[in-house]
């Protein structure tokens, strides 16, 4: 049996690289499982707005977006049947995921955590002072078992490595994210700007990252991608429809899909394991919400594992369920409620008539959803 580690954290996107930070920034024994190689791209909308950077400055990494080299966002930019609406979009940045996720590992390896690539943690059974995790080398050789005191689960939409977490509910009439990458020469898309495409069978956004390549992401209607014969096709009917131009080699992108994307686990804790990030929970997310949900609960774990290695209990269970409502679940209600609203032909015509008539108002919604609530150093 190899050593006894604090806290082994399954998953080193973004909520698992900031929690594993944070957790060894505190002195703890600290172990990251990443089941793929990095640097690696994912389906992402690669935007963080104001409250992800006020959760980055609460770790001590207020200089990652600048020392990444990320672009300022300065404007959200709407199409809807040939017409075009602009918001003013402060305090955000761009950021590929590839660079992002490499250095907040970087960050918490730094600060004393072990990382190990494309190595697949599987949750074991639990003990009165440990929970064993097993893992697997993509490189084979034999399971490995590891001890320890708390389990962070940040395994993203779908998790496979905690069984008894792997119930969700899913909302019937969620989406399907999609997105894909186009080099600097594909496009003229201008930079510092979302741009959020409207269609009646879902949404693409576009934005410019720090390297001018062009990152697209979407949610699509299971239907629309159906009927377009793919995720290609289905971005190329709503760009059209939304007036805006095709990006060269649009068709030929390496796309991927996702999962239904609004989903919550039935559990998001158990003996000596919390759930975080999209594993905790997920809406559909417009600009850069979704990477701040995930920031905001990683960062919010550490004072729980803290506090489990001292006495892990129900009541410690039930504390962190009212975390997540408190700092997240609240926050997606939003675009929870606008994906609704974009699922309706109707609806969606007259909230971007008033985008375009009486900006203010979206712009308001747009700094509730980015107002800053950085997590609790300690559990009062």
């Amino acid at each position: 049996m190899g050593p006894i580690w604090d806290v082994v954290v399954i998953g080193g996107g973004v909520a698992g690289g900031i929690a594993a930070l944070d957790c060894a920034r505190r002195g703890l024994k600290v172990l990251v499982v990443e089941k793929r190689a990095f640097p690696r791209w994912k389906v992402c909308g690669c935007c963080f707005n104001a409250q992800a950077q006020g959760v980055l400055e609460a770790v001590g990494q207020g200089d990652l977006m600048a020392r990444c080299g990320a672009q300022p966002l300065q404007q959200l930019r709407i199409g809807f049947h040939g017409q075009a609406a602009a918001l003013s979009l402060p305090g955000g940045w761009v950021l590929s995921r590839e660079r992002f996720d490499q250095a907040l590992l970087e960050a918490a390896a730094a600060a004393g955590a072990t990382i190990r690539f494309q190595t697949r943690g599987q949750l074991g059974p639990a003990c009165s002072a440990t929970r064993s995790v097993r893992l697997k080398s993509a490189a084979g050789g034999p399971q490995e078992e590891v001890k320890a005191r708390v389990v962070l689960v940040a395994a993203g939409l779908v998790n496979h490595c905690s069984p008894e977490h792997s119930s969700v509910e899913t909302v019937a009439t969620s989406r399907v994210g999609a997105g894909c990458v186009l080099p600097s020469m594909a496009h003229g898309y201008a930079n510092n700007v979302i741009h959020m495409a409207l269609g009646n069978g879902g949404y693409v956004g576009l934005v410019q990252r720090e390297d001018g390549a062009l990152n697209l992401a979407a949610a699509f209607d299971r239907s629309c991608v159906a009927a377009a014969g793919g995720p290609a096709g289905a971005a190329r009917s709503v760009l059209l429809s939304a007036g805006f131009d095709l990006p060269a080699d649009l068709m030929a992108g390496q796309w991927q899909l996702t999962p239904a994307l609004t989903r919550r686990p039935l559990a998001v804790a158990g003996s000596r394991c919390l759930l975080i990030g999209d594993a905790a929970g997920y809406v559909e997310p417009f600009t850069g919400e979704g990477m701040a949900w995930a920031l905001t609960a990683g960062a919010a774990a550490a004072p729980f594992v803290v506090a489990g290695l001292a006495d892990w209990s129900p009541g410690l269970e039930h504390r962190w369920l009212q975390t997540l409502e408190s700092l997240v679940v609240r926050r997606q209600r939003v675009c929870r409620a606008l994906a609704t609203v974009l699922q309706r032909p109707m609806l969606t015509s007259s909230l971007f008539s008033l985008c375009r008539v009486w900006p203010a108002l979206p712009e308001r919604i747009v700094r509730r959803v980015n107002r800053v609530q950085v997590p609790p150093a300690e559990i009062g």
